[in-house]
């Protein structure tokens, strides 16, 4: 046998659907402030709901806080709104209803929904008292950390100030009013501004966000934790307007710079929350974070890094220190829910074999369907997964007839996850509308044999 099939059979942790699957995960949680768990594709059901299962227990055994989500923050907070007993959804279907734009499938899925259902069941249980005070746990949130909502975090934060300062609210409003001509078209305000073939909005956001904060005191005069708790939201989302008018600004430049100004804003709305939670709960926050392996795991030990990527796990990595946990998911084979391209519609499309010379092929060589490996167990471990290999990202589009360009990068895997959880046959996420074409690609039982 390979030397190196060898030396994991003795390394890794096979899974079996137990409850005890992964308790080594929980262990290695027990002191760890963040723990990131990432997905090789953003259309996995694996993927899905091994990270709720994992999430669940970290909220129920070890007392997590919140679930920040490769998600934007204005379609997040209405789900956060229904799983803490607020706002004006009766049912978790109803509170992923602001996950409107392309990928639908990403959070409006059936494992997302399961996810979201529990966790008000679970706060529902805990709480007691008019300000939702914790009895026995705490009352765990759902935020999203991504910056795609211009639009409706602009309207967010005229909304907010309308309620309270109408005349402010007002001047907010003629500043916002620079992306007017743009109508709700971001990419256009991104090519004309980014080119220079327009006037951008910058200080006009800027100013935004400076007004918010001078009226903080205002805005705080009332309703304590429920005040802060809606200072809050506003804020993020004048954050959020902020950085995307840079980010729709900077995409037609560069994809490294749109890149890393996108992972430097989820890493700054993950201490912005650190810090809100902490206000609010007294005690140190800890934070289960869900995104794309690409995203999560250390973009300097892949040739991400090489190309002068970073991403919000290597930030992590960098300002947390050992009290970071980092766990990836990898596949060999399947089915997946993804598009053909951008805003096209979702199709259940086939993942072909990891190919050769990859991380998904030695783990599939293996012959365990699923298992746990910790990268760091022993020197040994480490020396040999250290070797670069291919590893494959699937986005919210796949193309598996360009996949070794537009689907693999080189990585040094104990560089950028702690541990991996590998599930060698996966099938696509359910999404909660699903498309003809999704229909269409159901495949037999004999799939992949006939590959």
């Amino acid at each position: 046998m390979n030397p190196d099939i060898t030396l994991l059979h003795h390394a890794l942790k096979p899974l079996d659907g137990s409850p005890t699957d992964f308790d080594s995960i929980l262990e290695k949680s027990r002191d760890k402030k963040i723990v990131l768990l990432g997905e090789a594709s953003h259309g996995t059901h694996e993927f899905y709901r091994v990270r709720c299962e994992i999430t669940k227990r970290l909220i129920r055994e070890e007392g997590f806080h919140a679930v920040a989500v490769e998600a934007d923050w204005p379609d997040a907070h209405r789900v956060n709104e229904f799983v803490q007993g607020r706002g004006s959804d009766a049912e978790a279907i109803e509170a992923l209803g602001g996950f409107r734009r392309f990928p639908q499938w990403m959070w409006r899925n059936t494992d997302a929904l399961d996810f979201i259902g529990w966790l008000r069941d679970r706060n529902d249980s805990l709480r007691k008292g008019p300000d939702g005070d914790p009895e026995g746990g705490v009352i765990a949130g759902f935020y999203g950390l991504d910056l795609y909502s211009l639009n409706s975090s602009r309207e967010a934060v005229l909304r907010y100030v309308r309620d309270h300062d109408p005349s402010l609210a007002a001047k907010i409003g003629e500043r916002y009013a620079c992306f007017d001509r743009y109508g709700s078209d971001t990419q256009r305000y991104g090519l004309l501004a980014g080119s220079g073939m327009a006037g951008d909005c910058e200080k006009e956001v800027v100013s935004v966000l400076t007004t918010l904060h001078r009226s903080r005191p205002t805005f705080l005069g009332r309703d304590g934790s429920k005040a802060e708790d809606a200072f809050f939201d506003a804020d993020q989302n004048a954050r959020v307007v902020k950085d995307a008018e840079e980010y729709y600004r900077t995409m037609f430049r560069s994809d490294v710079s749109s890149w890393n100004l996108r992972d430097h804003h989820m890493m700054r709305s993950l201490l912005q929350l650190i810090t809100h939670l902490e206000k609010r709960h007294g005690v140190p926050a800890r934070v289960v974070v869900w995104a794309h392996n690409s995203h999560l795991g250390n973009a300097s030990a892949t040739s991400m890094g090489a190309r002068g990527e970073l991403n919000i796990g290597q930030l992590v990595r960098d300002h947390f220190g050992s009290e970071a946990l980092s766990v990836g998911f990898t596949t060999h084979n399947g089915t997946v829910t993804a598009a053909s391209d951008w805003d096209a519609p979702a199709e259940r499309k086939r993942v072909r074999h990891g190919m050769e010379g990859s991380y998904e092929e030695l783990f599939h060589n293996t012959g365990i369907p699923s298992f746990w490996l910790d990268c760091h167990q022993n020197e040994e471990v480490r020396a040999m997964l250290r070797h670069p290999r291919l590893e494959r990202a699937i986005g919210v589009i796949y193309r598996p007839d360009t996949e070794r360009q537009s689907h693999y990068f080189m990585a040094s895997l104990p560089d950028q996850f702690d541990g991996i959880l590998h599930y060698d046959r996966t099938r696509a996420v359910e999404p909660l509308e699903r498309t003809l074409e999704w229909e269409a690609g159901e495949v037999d039982e004999t799939y992949p044999s006939g590959l």
